[in-house]
């Protein structure tokens, strides 16, 4: 079976489409449809269903994706190992992040990376810790940013501490104390992240005696921004988080500092393909990478 027949068969499964398809690869529409139908012949059963909304995976598709994904990924390290010793970096990256980290480390990483191995494409997909989790164990993304602990079963590189912040109004009568304990903001109203994401505030509380006194419960770190700027409670944040914000909040650090810890982390390392083993050994020693 070609390779090809996979690619276009991945690929429209991920757009849900054969017109966005043949675009993405550069197709014409009758091509990708006539691939698609190719392949159904040769393994015997229809592997997607078609209609005016567009396309998604019969049972039997669905039961074949994750075999033709890592039929994919390893025809990718094949070919970035053949260039390799030809003695040319190339090969395409899928990195999961979340928002800190794409506005504040990746831009400058990127750059630099792209000068150094302009042949490796990179991609970015962005979600919370649990979906980047989820992404790295299903072989959707290559590697990801995630905060620290992770899943046992994935392989995990240390980058940096986070340190977290009291998020206070301006105006408030603790906003002029130099350190917090967390004693001192026990009883204030509290704007609590939302469970089942980035879940940072209950990672360093969770070994505590402090519980707060929850009054709203938001899943955007910068809607809490908003909402404490506006008077309605006081929060804690990842220092990354609030990096060039410009809200008009007071950022205080806790009398016994507690911390977020940040790495980046990949199914199984002896697996990760030469374009990907670049990137992370560029990620480790990158110098600019700090909180």
């Amino acid at each position: 079976m070609s390779i090809n027949k996979y690619k276009v068969f991945k690929k429209v499964v991920e757009l849900g489409s054969l017109t966005k398809a043949a675009e993405a690869l550069g197709f014409t529409q009758s091509g990708v449809s006539h691939l698609i139908n190719s392949l159904e012949d040769e393994v015997g059963f229809l592997l997607l269903s078609r209609n005016r909304s567009g396309v998604k995976l019969t049972e039997n598709g669905e039961m074949i994706l994750k075999t033709v994904s890592e039929i994919l990924k390893w025809n990718e390290h094949l070919e970035q190992q053949v260039a390799s010793i030809h003695g040319i970096e190339l090969g395409t990256i899928h990195i999961g992040t979340f928002t800190s980290v794409s506005v504040n480390w990746l831009p400058g990483i990127i750059k630099d990376f792209q000068r150094d191995y302009p042949n490796i494409s990179v991609n970015f997909i962005e979600g919370d810790y649990r979906e980047i989790e989820d992404w790295i164990a299903d072989g959707k993304i290559d590697c990801g940013f995630l905060s620290l602990p992770t899943r046992d079963t994935f392989d995990v590189l240390p980058l940096a501490k986070d340190q977290m912040l009291v998020l206070l109004p301006i105006d408030h009568p603790l906003s002029t104390k130099p350190v917090l304990s967390l004693a001192d903001i026990m009883e204030e109203p509290f704007i609590m992240q939302r469970k089942g994401g980035d879940d940072d505030i209950n990672r360093v509380i969770e070994d505590t005696p402090f519980k707060p006194k929850i009054k709203y419960t938001v899943a955007d770190d910068y809607a809490i921004m908003a909402m404490v700027e506006k008077g309605l409670g006081i929060s804690i944040l990842p220092e990354l988080v609030l990096r060039g914000q410009q809200r008009k909040i007071r950022l205080i650090g806790l009398k016994e500092p507690k911390y977020r810890s940040l790495g980046i982390a990949v199914n199984l390392m002896k697996q990760v393909s030469p374009a990907t083993k670049r990137f992370l050994d560029y990620v480790q020693t990158y110098p600019e990478l700090k909180v």
